[in-house]
């Protein structure tokens, strides 16, 4: 993932052995990763049976948050993808009532159609 797209706040592939190794501890006994995907400091990760998301805090990035989205409470979700001018790819992802959507944005590098397909087997059972 290039500094300029990381910068713009766009996120790029995670290797799942890295995903593993750093977050193993996060995970249950039959979860596994599917996709993961890295900003400069936050992850956010796809299980077979959930959406993470890691909020590294405050200036030594010590601190952190994990929001655990189980998969049967997001109600609806959109993607857009990239063109030709378009710097990133956009995930929008709405969890119950909320009017509002967790958007997350992509770099030109990840396939928005592969975060489309896991949400997909997961949430249209």
């Amino acid at each position: 993932m290039g500094l300029f797209s990381s910068l713009l706040g766009n996120a790029g592939y995670m290797d799942p052995e890295e995903i593993q190794e750093e977050y193993g501890k996060l995970f249950a006994e039959t979860e596994e990763v599917e996709i993961g995907f890295k900003l400069i400091r936050d992850t956010f990760i796809f299980t077979n049976k959930r959406l993470i998301l890691v909020d590294k805090q405050g200036v030594t990035g010590r601190k952190m948050e994990y929001l655990s989205i189980p998969f049967k409470s997001v109600t609806r979700f959109s993607v857009e993808s990239s063109g030709h001018f378009d710097l990133e790819a956009e995930l929008k992802i709405w969890i119950g009532s909320d009017l509002v959507p967790i958007e997350k944005k992509f770099n030109k590098k990840v396939d928005i159609y592969d975060v489309q397909k896991v949400l997909a087997t997961y949430i249209c059972k």
